[in-house]
């Protein structure tokens, strides 16, 4: 383990020096591709000379130990660092658990209204402004590909492509059955109803990883629309795409242009048809064991949001965390990080197995 981490702290150093090489920084792909992986490295190479730091000093109060005069304030030190050194230990072999080789990927998400009408419906658009404002805090981008709303401004269906840096790692934890649980809007009683939200996220597929051939695809042409249905455009912009041998539906609508629909169609189309076989070989290798994260299990329900009890409760972690309108305010960090180190922790146990 000190041997990888050694090795890695040497590959940081020399990418350091080498950003600062002329022939480097004139090159503009190289930097870039130098920077990226410089960056991947700095949080261990960080965390290994915290660990670092600490071993110097524990061997310096162990040495002051044998100073009487020194030696009961220096066991208090000695015993501190010690009290530290172990889960730092553990941070690090944390750290060093190779990645989800899809983790820089940008995503698709899907966002289906469930069980509960007009209000599943409204609580659905309040996930899309969720993952908005999320985005917004970050480095992250959304963009919405096709939405069917209300009247009321509730969301029956939302396609959505998430990018930037580490899109998947932080977003598939999403993919799952959202619930609510509150009085609506549309309750005369004042009675707490459940309602639910499904979400799909899915990695963007590379070209050349999914090729779909052309007779495999129906395309169909229509007008976008609005509120209720109304069609906002005279000319026929919005693209349904399917794909015959597996059923799958995409559809698109946000563009102007009817082809820039279709290509966003088929990156979405690419990207489920990628997910379903990733899922399949999941599934196949994965038989024996369950996932405690079960990231990709989309009937499954993994958040409530109890708006009388003002707490949003993850089922995966059995995490609680309070105020749910920060959470829908895109303040979902706490659960991101759990989730993250949940997946890292699992895997780190899947490697001694």
């Amino acid at each position: 383990m000190f041997e990888k981490l050694e090795s890695l702290k040497a590959r940081y150093e020399e990418l350091t020096e080498a950003m600062a090489q002329p022939e480097v920084t004139a090159d503009y792909a190289r930097l870039q591709e130098i920077m990226k992986e410089r960056t991947s490295l700095e949080e261990i190479v960080r965390k290994y000379g915290e660990y670092l730091s600490l071993r110097q000093h524990l061997a310096e109060a162990r040495e002051l130990m044998s100073d009487p005069d020194m030696a009961e304030e220096a066991a208090a030190e000695a015993a501190e660092l010690e009290g530290r050194e172990g889960p730092l230990v553990e941070e690090l072999k944390l750290l060093l658990v190779p990645p989800d080789p899809l983790d820089s990927r940008n995503v698709v998400m899907e966002i289906r209204a469930g069980v509960g009408g007009e209000e599943a419906a409204l609580f659905a658009g309040e996930l899309v402004r969720m993952y908005q404002k999320y985005c917004d805090r970050g480095d992250l981008k959304m963009e919405i590909l096709s939405l069917a709303d209300t009247e009321l401004g509730g969301v029956t269906e939302a396609m959505l492509m998430i990018s930037g840096d580490g899109a998947w790692a932080r977003m598939k934890f999403e993919s799952g059955v959202h619930c609510v649980k509150r009085v609506p809007v549309t309750e005369s009683g004042g009675r707490i109803h459940t309602s639910t939200a499904s979400v799909a996220v899915f990695p963007e597929a590379e070209e050349c990883e999914m090729e779909i051939r052309p007779e495999d695809i129906r395309v169909d042409l229509y007008r976008a629309s609005g509120h209720g249905g109304q069609k906002v455009n005279k000319t026929e912009t919005a693209v349904r795409l399917t794909h015959l041998p597996t059923g799958l539906v995409v559809t698109c609508q946000d563009e102007r242009s009817q082809l820039q629909n279709r290509a966003k169609a088929m990156t979405v189309l690419r990207s489920r048809l990628l997910d379903r076989r990733r899922q399949e070989l999941q599934s196949a290798q994965d038989a024996d064991r369950k996932d405690q994260i079960a990231g990709g299990d989309r009937s499954q329900r993994i958040r409530t949001y109890y708006f009388n009890h003002d707490y949003v409760v993850d089922h995966r972690l059995g995490m609680t965390v309070p105020r749910v309108q920060y959470t829908l305010d895109g303040d979902l960090d706490p659960f991101i990080s759990a989730l993250r180190l949940a997946e890292k922790t699992e895997r780190l146990k899947s490697l001694h197995d």
